[in-house]
């Protein structure tokens, strides 16, 4: 399959906004503006960047990725559903006792996630380990990419891992943060300001990209710079907008975690249901396979 156009990548990134919605509305909670912020960040990502057998999920060529903002599950599951790897009928039991898809990501039930999140502050620190354990174990080539919420990086063991992984030359590690502004109890500290968070990263020897988290080719562009930046790791900063695509909820405070009150009228107007598919891209066969994991020997196939 070609990878998608630009125009297909927007309304790939409006199918996932649809989806957390109706997903979050079904459920009654969950966390839909969360989601929508992050839409287009995941459209690219999967699309164009990231390499993984999803048949084989434990290929040790395998990029990992690591939706540090767990709130944000609905995203998520709906790329999964993009991917072909759940039904629509499944998300409809979004938190309800018993499903796979639950209320945060977790590995026990979906095997395509690499780590249990929504411990905000956690992704980092697990993905530079993953990182370190890929450069200096593994060598098999992988990239680690993490999606993170603003408001998380208030944590301190952000910050402890950021000082490591440059330390480390994380080369293989890309953080995206989508920064939306607003966290479950209003404004974050830097709001919409890129540099402040890019001056704390370049301290600790990081690479960082700026980017509107809403304009797929400059998402797409900014990924690229990533993908081919040596010697560091790189935090990809994407403005973004919480809510995004729907009036009654863009930008506002006081709505983190809820789902919206008319969630019909803004399914409408960012589209309508869709049932649109993507592919992601195979590891690269020129990837060292040689990893052991799971306490067996791995060869190309």
């Amino acid at each position: 399959m070609p990878q998608p156009s630009d125009a297909e990548l927007a309304r790939i990134a409006q199918q996932l906004r649809v989806d957390s919605i109706r997903m979050t509305a079904a459920a009654g909670s969950g966390h839909p503006t969360s989601s929508m912020s992050a839409a287009e960040l995941m459209a690219v990502l999967l699309t164009r960047h990231l390499r993984h057998d999803l048949a084989r999920p434990e290929h040790p060529g395998n990029d990992r990725f690591i939706l540090s903002k767990g709130h944000a599950s609905p995203l998520l599951y709906a790329a999964y559903k993009a991917l072909g790897l759940v039904e629509d009928d499944e998300l409809r039991t979004f938190r309800m006792l018993g499903s796979r898809l639950e209320g945060h990501p977790t590995p026990r039930t979906l095997p395509w996630v690499e780590v249990a999140t929504g411990s905000l502050g956690q992704g980092l620190p697990v993905g530079v380990g993953m990182a370190l354990a890929g450069k200096r174990l593994e060598r098999s080539g992988f990239r680690v990419w993490v999606l993170c919420g603003d408001s998380e990086l208030a944590e301190g063991s952000v910050w402890e891992a950021a000082e490591h992984a440059g330390h480390e030359q994380l080369d293989n590690l890309i953080a995206i943060v989508d920064v939306n502004r607003l966290g479950q109890r209003g404004p974050t500290r830097h709001g919409h300001d890129l540099a402040a968070y890019a001056r704390r990263l370049k301290a600790f020897g990081w690479h960082t990209v700026e980017c509107d988290g809403h304009d797929v080719h400059a998402v797409d562009q900014a990924f690229a710079e990533a993908r081919s930046t040596l010697g560091r790791p790189t935090a990809v900063l994407a403005r973004t907008l919480k809510g995004k695509g729907v009036a009654d909820v863009e930008d506002r405070e006081g709505l983190h975690g809820k789902p919206l009150k008319h969630p019909e009228e803004a399914i409408e107007e960012l589209g309508g249901v869709s049932d649109l598919r993507i592919e992601i891209q195979q590891p690269p066969a020129a990837r060292m396979l040689h990893a052991v994991r799971s306490g067996h020997l791995e060869l190309p196939r």
